[in-house]
């Protein structure tokens, strides 16, 4: 089984960011609790997405990924995929999870990624700081399904 988890550096960073504002209207306006409200919910997030897992599961033929605790857990059967193939993510691409003109995609930090590709023409960008180990695992995989 192969599983590693990304920390989403680029994320927290933006969120500490943020936070600093959040520090200089404390400063600035006192206490205050739309001031607060708004530190908890970036507190929550850094929380939900510290990290990017992906997961593959040899005993279930499957390749699973998530954010921090399991936040949009997402598993492909093997059966499911058609191909895989190392990509590099650009600016556009970005953080976190979003749909794009390439698919949908799962990126922590960094612009090294994988693309899985399914038969019925659903793409994922993973993004990944361990490339070649997950390929291989992968490639490992799917080619014992054939």
């Amino acid at each position: 089984m192969y599983r590693h988890t990304q920390f989403s550096w680029a994320i927290m960073a933006i969120l500490a960011w943020i936070a600093s504002f959040l520090i200089l209207a404390t400063w600035l306006l006192g206490y205050n609790v739309i001031v607060l409200v708004f530190g908890i919910i970036i507190a929550v997030l850094a929380c939900l997405f510290y990290g990017l897992t992906i997961e593959v599961n040899k005993e279930q033929r499957t390749l699973s990924w998530w954010f921090g605790p399991g936040v949009a857990k997402k598993t492909l059967s093997f059966d499911d995929i058609e191909e895989i193939k190392g990509v590099t993510n650009s600016l556009r691409h970005g953080v976190g999870m979003r749909i794009t003109n390439d698919g949908w995609v799962y990126s922590a930090s960094g612009f090294s990624a994988i693309e899985v590709s399914l038969s019925d023409g659903m793409k994922y960008r993973l993004g990944t700081n361990d490339q070649a180990r997950l390929l291989d695992a992968l490639s490992e995989k799917i080619t014992s399904a054939e």
